[in-house]
């Protein structure tokens, strides 16, 4: 059972002008996004990370590259398009403002199993590619590294609420009620029997407890696949971790 950590890249000056920035080339982080990148590092920093696995487009490079700076290892880097932005099409480099006036701001509000941007892609396609990815990779990463393998997939705001609703079994038309902030940090593990989404959202607080559990001569401390009736005890820090 590998383990995604999900992180939104930080801040755009696209962002705070309330652009769509999209695909456009040469969107980067802002000072504000700059800082949120090396904060999300500094949580990873205790995680032993596989690999990290980021979008193509530039602000998603440079927020891998701030967390890639804090790990003690040397995880995988790879580049997916799995993961990219969707594809806004007409939508692209406009300011939300006037978006907000178009009929399809509804559509992708209320019902995006419906939406197609004009001359973009659908938001089905988009969910459907970015989750087929993550899965992908993630069972790639537990084949080569075993259960315990952590990566990170460093995408974008509605790629990672697709996965996410998937993750949680939710209807597309749904997904407008999960929230991913700029650098936030979600978290889900594959397994056999579902998907456990483990956190969404988070901007801080102690990640120690990703650390794989070191297996013992009675079995404690493997991961079982089973839901836990009642909730459980939750998962046990590492050593050295603080919670």
């Amino acid at each position: 059972m590998a383990t995604v950590i999900l992180v939104r890249h930080g801040r755009t000056t696209a962002n705070a002008s309330g652009v769509l920035a999209g695909r456009t080339a040469g969107v980067k982080l802002d000072e504000t996004g700059r800082g949120q990148a090396a904060r999300t590092g500094e949580r990873l920093a205790v995680v032993p990370l596989t690999a990290v696995v980021t979008s193509p487009l530039e602000r998603c490079r440079q927020t891998a590259r701030a967390l890639l700076e804090q790990q003690t290892g040397e995880p995988a880097t790879l580049v997916e398009r799995g993961i990219t932005e969707c594809d806004y099409g007409e939508w692209q480099g406009r300011p939300l403002r006037e978006l907000a006036k178009e009929k399809l701001w509804s559509v992708v509000q209320a019902q995006p199993s419906a939406a197609t941007f004009p001359g973009g892609e659908s938001m089905t396609t988009m969910q459907a590619r970015s989750v087929a990815a993550v899965r992908r990779l993630d069972a790639a990463f537990e084949a080569e590294h075993g259960p315990g393998a952590v990566w990170v997939a460093v995408s974008h705001g509605d790629i990672i609420k697709s996965v996410l609703a998937d993750a949680l079994g939710m209807h597309l038309d749904l997904f407008q009620r999960i929230n991913v902030d700029p650098a936030s940090v979600s978290i889900v593990r594959y397994t056999e029997s579902r998907p456990y989404v483990l956190a969404t959202n988070t901007h801080a607080g102690d990640l120690g407890w990703l650390v794989p559990p070191k297996p013992t001569r009675k079995g404690r401390g493997r991961r079982t696949t089973d839901a836990a009736v009642g909730g459980g005890a939750g998962p046990v820090p590492a050593s050295g971790a603080t919670s």
